[in-house]
């Protein structure tokens, strides 16, 4: 398990960096196309896409570091309620739901990536496919994140957060 930690605590970290940099780029795109708009009263065509795919990005990348790092929405008010057994089995049910949007997840979307590829987005003459390879990219990490997350379950370990 130390070698999977290891791999998946950096993936984390460096999925976090991609989705903080995107964020810092939509920044940028959207401050600058401002200025062009309204100040040098002259729109850029692929602002708008630029911003979409950075914030494509900063979803997928954020939301794979944030299943390492157990930052996901749940029920812990309520299943804390609950026996330590009980809290066991949901939590492992709740693994494999994780790892099961995973892999529908990467395959539908790399699916997709395949299927437009040959399409280029018009302002920025690039294929259609990079919309679809963050999402299929986060689907992976999400299924190694949630697969540790239920290694350490089973053998009765706590995953370290990445930015300890």
């Amino acid at each position: 398990m130390s070698l999977l930690t290891c791999i998946n605590a950096r993936l984390s970290r460096w999925a976090m960096y991609v989705a903080v940099a995107c964020l810092l780029g939509i920044v940028g795109v959207v401050v600058g196309s401002v200025i062009w708009r309204y100040i040098l009263n002259d729109a850029p065509a692929w602002s708008e896409q630029v911003a979409l795919l950075l914030v494509i990005n900063v979803a997928m990348f954020g939301a794979a570091a944030g299943v390492r790092d157990e930052g996901h929405i749940g029920m812990e008010s309520l299943t804390g309620l609950l026996p330590k057994k009980a809290q066991f089995w949901i939590g492992s049910i709740v693994g494999v739901i994780t790892i099961v949007f995973g892999l529908l997840l990467s395959w539908g979307t790399a699916t997709m990536a395949v299927a437009v590829w040959t399409n280029t987005m018009p302002t920025l003459g690039i294929s259609e496919a990079y919309r679809y390879l963050p999402c299929t990219i986060s689907g992976v990490l999400i299924i190694l994140f949630s697969i540790e997350h239920l290694i350490a379950m089973f053998t009765d370990k706590e995953v370290v957060p990445s930015w300890h």
